[in-house]
């Protein structure tokens, strides 16, 4: 990428993405676009397309659930076009990499809602639990599941309405912060961040 384009990129998302210094900003957009190149996306679609991202998920931060990876694109897809620009992965890794305890909780809820109506539904809690679970064990029933899905709104469904909204997700995980990736994984562990960040700022074109 040529120099003054990429400074004025940088220039510009270091003004809302505080928690990098510029040059790390840098090798994350080098980086990107290295990914781009490496994945033969067409250029007219200047973004990590799902199938893509999933892959980066996968061989960058160890995750493997598809439920929950395809949930995390969405999270990253802030403009909701179906591909992760440059921004948005600078900003998705900004609390992946460095995000504050609000912004991890923020983003967690938003894994898990995202039917776009600001709740956790007890389908959703359903499925996910669901999900999860079936990747232990084959074994488990949809009863058994449900009883979890009763279990789990008794602890986090403050207001009793049969749903989880961000507040109640807000007040259980402060209460106790085991329950912040209670549905599934969404976070890379903190080592696989160190390992990430130790690569992606000394060899961006990993």
């Amino acid at each position: 990428m040529d120099q003054k384009p990429l400074r004025k990129l940088v220039e510009s998302i270091s003004k809302t993405v505080k928690s990098f210094k510029k040059v790390e900003v840098e090798c994350l957009i080098r980086l990107f676009h290295s990914l781009l190149e490496r994945a033969d996306v067409r250029l007219d679609n200047a973004g990590l397309d799902r199938n893509t991202f999933r892959a980066i998920l996968h061989n960058l931060f160890g995750m493997t659930d598809d439920m929950l990876m395809n949930r995390v694109f969405f999270a990253f897809d802030e403009d909701n076009d179906n591909c992760i620009n440059v921004k948005e992965w600078v900003k998705g890794l900004s609390v992946f990499l460095r995000g504050t305890f609000e912004e991890k909780l923020k983003f967690c809820f938003e894994v898990y809602y995202l039917n776009g109506d600001g709740y956790i539904s007890r389908e959703e809690i359903f499925d996910m639990l669901k999900n999860s679970l079936y990747q232990q064990s084959s074994e488990e029933t949809d009863e058994g599941i449900k009883e979890l899905v009763d279990l789990t709104l008794k602890k986090m469904d403050y207001d009793d309405d049969g749903k989880i909204s961000f507040a109640d997700f807000e007040k259980a995980v402060k209460e106790d912060r085991l329950l912040l990736e209670v549905f599934g994984q969404c976070l890379p562990e903190e080592k696989i961040c160190l390992d990430f960040e130790a690569l992606a700022f000394t060899h961006p074109d990993f």
